[in-house]
């Protein structure tokens, strides 16, 4: 007898046809809930995220798009054939988007717009994903505000 499986949708699918690629999935969701819960632990130490070493240029990074208040680089991980990051080179307490305040309305829209700008030099501003991830029930895994831009496929 062969054992079903439950699938995100609620369509139960033998064990044999389950695509590899949810199994693959939910390893990587663990690790990454993982990841975020120990991020939640420092997150408001005040102490220099990766992010801020990559500004400072003391960590390598690709840079995709940078200006006066953001930088756009090219995820480590990548999660999607285009992923990239947009992060603000200044904090100011804006460790997530939890913590926004009016004050942080300019440097806001300034990221969807690097967003908007990075989808265009990567070739995919006809179909792009913009995410932010906030709080480690969100898989927030640095706690310097930062936007993902996820194009090159749909799922």
């Amino acid at each position: 007898r062969r054992s079903s499986l439950l699938r995100p949708h609620g369509l139960r699918v033998s064990r044999d046809f389950a695509p590899r690629r949810f199994v693959r999935h939910i390893a990587s969701s663990t690790n990454e809930e993982a990841a975020a819960r120990t991020a939640a632990a420092t997150a408001d130490t005040g102490g220099p995220t990766i992010f801020d070493k990559i500004i400072a240029k003391e960590i390598p990074s690709s840079i995709v798009y940078e200006d006066e208040k953001v930088l756009a680089f090219r995820d480590i991980n990548p999660q999607a054939p285009v992923h990239v990051l947009v992060i603000p080179k200044l904090r100011d307490g804006l460790t997530g988007l939890d913590k926004a305040e009016p004050r942080h309305a300019e440097i806001l829209g300034q990221l969807l717009y690097a967003a908007k700008v990075v989808a265009e030099k990567e070739g995919v501003a006809d179909g792009f994903r913009v995410v932010i991830n906030n709080g480690a029930e969100g898989c927030q895994s640095v706690y310097h505000l930062h936007v993902h831009v996820l194009g090159g496929r749909q799922n």
